[in-house]
């Protein structure tokens, strides 16, 4: 169980791992993660499960290289395993015929944002995304979003591709132009800040993934505590996905930098031993 199946390179810090877990692509549904260990004493990271075969028996993983965790996955190739995976995990997207949705990614946001937007275009809505990123060398899974969206608009802060400027600015030009029903917004947790208050200021029903902030996966650690409307959520139990206008997204980001400074101990340590060998 959970060999990887196949690799494929999206950038130099991006990878797509497509894994045996027949049971997992059969459950799954859009919004579902995955918690995932490389090793016995390993640490637990959450990723989205950003597509399944169910004839095949796999699911995709995009893997973006941030800490040691996700430095041993990328370093994967087909043939090798991962020591254990669970899932499917968290509460599925709610799916409904909306009208017509916004859908926006930003960076490797892009992944988890691809079953949604494909469960949205079956249940018959409209869907416009806007996919976003620094350049356009860290565009992702375009083809794939653009076979489930009537439009796709691309942004990229340099201008190397699609038109330059952010994420919000690609939303306001679609919202000034059609009436929107709905949105959905996966990204970095500033992205998603800015981009809900762009939404919230025309009253745009939108929702938000947090998963960026689990660490258990399973509700047993607390870490992913936020507070949405006021009251604690935890991530992992009661989302990944909440009301993005009744998030508090100050309290988020700070909380995302509460193991820095572990995360650059295991990062030393993990360097140490690569120069080693």
């Amino acid at each position: 169980m959970n060999k990887v199946v196949s690799k494929q390179h999206f950038s130099e810090n991006v990878v797509s791992l497509e894994i045996e877990a027949p049971r997992i692509a059969k459950a799954r549904k859009a919004g579902h993660f995955v918690m995932v260990r490389t090793d016995e004493k390993g640490e637990r990271i959450p990723l989205t499960i950003s597509s399944a075969d169910t004839a095949k028996g796999t699911i995709t993983l995009v893997i973006q290289k941030v800490g040691v965790t996700s430095r041993k996955l990328t370093a994967l190739e087909p043939g090798e395993f991962i020591h254990d995976m669970v899932g499917p995990l968290g509460q599925a997207t709610h799916v409904e015929n909306f009208g017509t949705v916004l859908a926006c990614g930003g960076g490797v946001g892009v992944a988890p944002l691809l079953p949604i937007v494909e469960a949205l275009k079956k249940a018959g809505n409209r869907v416009v995304s806007v996919i976003a990123a620094r350049s356009k060398d860290l565009i992702i899974l375009e083809d794939q979003i653009r076979a489930y969206s009537d439009e796709v608009v691309i942004m990229t802060d340099d201008g190397s591709y699609g038109q330059k400027g952010l994420v919000t600015e690609g939303m306001e030009q679609i919202i000034q132009r059609e009436k929107i029903d709905q949105s959905v917004i996966i990204g970095p947790g500033i992205m998603m800040k800015f981009a809900s208050m762009t939404t919230k200021k025309h009253n745009i029903p939108t929702i938000v993934s947090l998963n960026t902030i689990m660490v258990d996966g399973t509700g047993m650690c607390g870490a992913c505590r936020v507070s949405v409307g006021g009251k604690t959520r935890f991530v992992c139990v009661d989302g990944p996905e909440f009301d993005a206008h009744e998030v508090d997204f100050d309290e988020m980001l700070m909380r995302l930098n509460g193991y820095k400074n572990e995360e650059k101990e295991a990062d030393d340590a993990y360097n140490c031993q690569v120069d080693k060998k």
